[in-house]
C-alpha cells in the first residue's frame, strides 16, 4: 500500500534515532535499513535524509565521525548521544499517544 507522504513527515525523526539506537551507521546504511525494515514503506532519498541527520547533529541528538569502511571509502557513521536516546524515548512516547488517539478516532471510540 502507497502510504502519503505527509504522514512520514512528523515521524522521520522518531525513524532515525531507532536506527541508530542499536547501532552507528551511515546515510546509505540508514536509507536501504528502513526501507528493509519497514517493507519498502518508508524509502528516503538522500536528499531527504542528510538535512535531518545535520538537523539532529546541530541539536546534539547524534554524532557524526568519519572513518574507513571495510571497501576502503571514508564514510560518515553517525551515533545517537545520550541526550539522543531521552528524545527517543520522548518520541516513542508521543507516538504512542498520537496512534492511540488517532486510532480512537478511527474506530469511533469515545474517551471514557
Amino acid at each position: 500500500m502507497k502510504v502519503d507522504k505527509s504522514l512520514m513527515t512528523g515521524s522521520t525523526t522518531l525513524l532515525i534515532l531507532s536506527l541508530l539506537k542499536n547501532e552507528e551507521m551511515y546515510g546509505y546504511q540508514m536509507i536501504t535499513e528502513l526501507a528493509r525494515r519497514s517493507d519498502r514503506t518508508f524509502e528516503l532519498k538522500e536528499g531527504t535524509l542528510y538535512p535531518i541527520l545535520h538537523t539532529l547533529e546541530a541539536e546534539k541528538l547524534v554524532t557524526a565521525q568519519e572513518k574507513t569502511a571495510e571497501n576502503g571509502r571514508m564514510r560518515k557513521y553517525y551515533r545517537i548521544t545520550k541526550k539522543g536516546l531521552k528524545a527517543l524515548d520522548e518520541k516513542k512516547e508521543e507516538w504512542r499517544f498520537f496512534t492511540e488517539k488517532v486510532n480512537a478516532v478511527v474506530s469511533g471510540i469515545s474517551p471514557a
